[in-house]
């Protein structure tokens, strides 16, 4: 048998290998990603009230006209997208500001990781249920409060105002998930060659030179994939005004994916919430897509 045909039997054997390991994953793929986003269009050309499955009717898209002149819609989509535009800086920045602190060589450096990342490894349930907490108007029981009193502050309505309670969640949720992002933005850092700092620090580069034209250019890559994943999870959120608002005061938290739910398992309009699912889904890959090519441009 010739060398060349030994190689091509191998790369035959490797491909076959390939596509065996393959299959299991791409099943999972069809099976939870694919089938219920298909199931969610079918339904959402349906009157499907949960209450009566029995009584199914379809409607073509009346549910998608209904959709487009739902207020509540409108203003769950100004909630997501208010949200998204202002903690996805405010998570990037803060995540990169703590991976360069943390990159530094300084004794319990380690320990600084571990609490830095430990919010990542709670339940965001627990979470929101420890902010709510802390964000409690009444200074006997709000910490936060507590302490703007002891220091001669009026107490603030953080989560029972309808202009500060959807602040306090991007201000929460920022907290919560910089680690993640640290995590990612510190692999980026330690990729940077060393000798770069030290040459600039010879010829005289401050720190904020070298941040400027050494950090960001070489973390370049790492901050688009950061800001990519960080606004997909903004359009999600659901837990924090589930948990902590209950989508007011005066429906000022209530979000695309807490719609849904509303309408889905609280009200029962199954197919409705189904409609919004689909226009929502449509919304983040046109948002993702929109992300990708501005991204693009800037190379």
């Amino acid at each position: 048998m010739s060398k060349t045909s030994s190689l091509s039997g191998r790369k035959r054997n490797e491909r076959v290998a390939a596509y065996i390991f393959t299959v299991p994953a791409m099943f999972l793929l069809f099976a939870f990603l694919v089938v219920p986003i298909l199931y969610t269009v079918y339904y959402s050309l349906f009157q499907y009230q949960i209450v009566r499955p029995d009584n199914i009717t379809f409607i073509g898209f009346k549910n998608y006209l209904k959709l487009f002149t739902d207020d509540d819609f409108w203003l769950a989509l100004r909630n997501t997208v208010y949200f998204t535009v202002f903690v996805v800086p405010f998570q990037c920045i803060l995540a990169l500001a703590l991976a360069m602190l943390v990159s530094s060589k300084f004794r319990g450096v380690a320990i600084f990781r571990t609490m830095y990342f430990s919010p990542q490894l709670t339940s965001m349930v627990v979470i929101s249920i420890l902010w709510t907490v802390l964000y409690n108007s009444n200074p006997n029981t709000g910490l936060i409060n507590s302490l703007l009193t002891s220091l001669g502050m009026e107490p603030i309505n953080f989560l029972t105002n309808s202009k500060t309670a959807m602040n306090s969640i991007i201000f929460m949720s920022g907290w919560q998930g910089a680690g993640y992002q640290m995590m990612i933005f510190l692999a980026g850092l330690q990729g940077i060659p060393r000798d770069q700092y030290e040459a600039a620090s010879v010829d005289g580069a401050s720190k904020v030179q070298q941040f400027l034209y050494i950090t960001l250019p070489g973390l370049k890559g790492t901050i688009k994939y950061v800001v990519m994943i960080t606004m997909i999870q903004a359009m999600k959120l659901f837990t924090q005004p589930y948990v902590m608002t209950q989508g007011g005061p005066k429906n000022s938290t209530k979000t695309l994916v807490y719609y849904i739910y509303t309408q889905g398992f609280q009200q029962g309009n199954f197919g409705y919430a189904c409609a919004v699912a689909a226009v929502f889904f449509v919304i983040v890959v046109i948002m993702s897509l929109s992300m990708k090519k501005l991204i693009a441009e800037t190379n």
